[in-house]
């Protein structure tokens, strides 16, 4: 339904809905220009309708939280402890002493099912949403605490 309403309008705005002639709309249309780039030009209703979207974001500045090691081990502090002292619904290891690379295997087991015990399907949940520079972050500052 919306491809034969967009044709139907397409079709209509082709051959024109008043009496002004097709080269004084297009004098009365403006001219839009990207800042930087060349101006962009027209294309017909249905290449604009089914043209692939495209977001190009430059010079993005990155998420400092995504990184920041205290921000993350927040998340694991409600049950670990702010130092790692505890055991997770006491039911976990204590995990503060751990070596990064204990830590590491442990955080990415849990994400791919093969690590854990009890804690697996919570913990799996915490350690998928983890990406790999941050589980390493994240492995380093817990061995540290």
């Amino acid at each position: 339904m919306k491809i034969v309403l967009s044709v139907v309008l397409a079709l209509f705005l082709v051959v024109g809905c008043s009496n002004e002639s097709k080269e004084e709309v297009q004098k009365s249309q403006p001219k839009t220009v990207l800042q930087d780039s060349a101006p962009v030009k027209s294309a017909p209703m249905v290449e604009i309708l089914t043209a692939p979207k495209e977001v190009v974001v430059k010079d993005a500045p990155v998420a400092s939280a995504a990184l920041d090691a205290k921000t993350l081990f927040n998340a694991c502090a409600s049950c670990h402890g702010q130092n790692a002292e505890k055991s997770a619904l006491g039911k976990s290891k204590i995990i503060k002493g751990w070596s990064p690379q204990d830590i590491k295997l442990a955080l990415n087991g849990y994400k791919d099912g093969s690590y854990g015990g009890t804690m697996k399907s919570i913990m799996k949940g915490q350690a998928s949403k983890l990406n790999d520079e941050q589980i390493i972050v994240l492995a380093d500052y817990i061995s540290k605490l």
